[in-house]
């Protein structure tokens, strides 16, 4: 047990240490623009200026409803939350994972090695295996009733723009990493690894919410954009769809390859949330421990 407190004392101290690195740019392990926390507000202030300048719903006020929620909500879920529990437990978590293969003689659960691929033909394998895992994912966080009143607060949205991207509940990193962990670590995917994905995914995420429309032509059909994402977040789903529709986070091609894809005209003034969206909790604290009680 002393050693799972030790674990946890120095997840706390190890990332509350990196933060900090990452703020002050005082790191030397990594290219100074591999920067996690100035490249969110990057890509941020770049879709900001983006909905400001050419907005799609023009009648929508430039600082929508809640945004500035949502805006607490993308540092609260890119970094706080990892600083406060996620790290911690995770690593707990992997070192308990790690002692259970142990039993069995096992080192990893490493089954195809990729370590020795072209960089580029890595990251597009971490790519395309972590959007599919993660698309499923999201299915199941519509199908599962409990899981549903977590994702419940990305859902609660009732004005779209790109901060509304990084809106969930804490229990959805929980249940995507522990989805995602052991199929990418059978493909020996480190950390080192991620940046490039990790940010093409983000501004893909804030794009696939901003208050803006580009007309992608073919490349509709394979990437996820605003006015597909609008119909997932439409208040009154269609008839047979009671789960939802376009579960797509990054790539649209798997609603389209399993049938999930729904665009019947733009979206631009469609209404959003939920059936109840008006009673549920509008502060942060009342959304984070939204889930928790059970229906009596």
């Amino acid at each position: 047990m002393e050693e799972y407190w030790d674990i946890i004392k120095e997840a706390y101290s190890g990332y509350a240490r990196y933060l900090w690195q990452e703020i002050t740019f005082q790191y030397d392990y990594k290219p100074w623009w591999q920067n996690y926390f100035w490249a969110l507000i990057l890509v941020s202030l770049f879709f900001f200026a983006w909905e400001w300048l050419r907005p799609w719903r023009k009648d929508q006020p430039k600082f929508r409803k809640d945004f500035w929620l949502d805006a607490f909500y993308m540092f609260f879920n890119f970094f706080l939350f990892s600083l406060i529990i996620f790290n911690a437990m995770s690593e707990v978590v992997v070192n308990a994972f790690n002692q259970f293969l142990g039993w069995f003689g096992l080192t990893n659960v490493v089954a195809i090695e990729i370590g020795s691929w072209p960089v580029f033909l890595q990251l597009f394998t971490l790519f395309i295996v972590r959007d599919f895992i993660q698309w499923w994912t999201h299915r199941l966080l519509h199908y599962s009733p409990r899981l549903w009143e977590y994702h419940k607060v990305h859902h609660s949205v009732e004005q779209m723009g790109f901060a509304a991207h990084l809106r969930y509940h804490w229990m959805e990193t929980v249940v995507y990493r522990t989805m995602e962990y052991i199929p990418l670590a059978m493909i020996g995917f480190g950390i080192d690894d991620f940046f490039f994905v990790h940010m093409f995914t983000l501004a893909i995420g804030h794009w696939n919410h901003a208050n803006i429309k580009v007309k992608l032509g073919p490349l509709k059909y394979l990437l996820n954009n605003p006015n597909m994402h609008m119909w997932h977040h439409a208040h009154d789903l269609p008839e047979g769809r009671k789960y939802g529709v376009n579960f797509g986070l990054t790539l649209s091609i798997w609603d389209y390859l399993f049938g999930t894809a729904y665009i019947p005209h733009s979206g631009k003034s469609i209404k959003l949330g939920f059936p109840g969206v008006k009673k549920f909790p509008k502060t942060f604290f009342g959304q984070i421990f939204h889930g928790f009680k059970r229906k009596g």
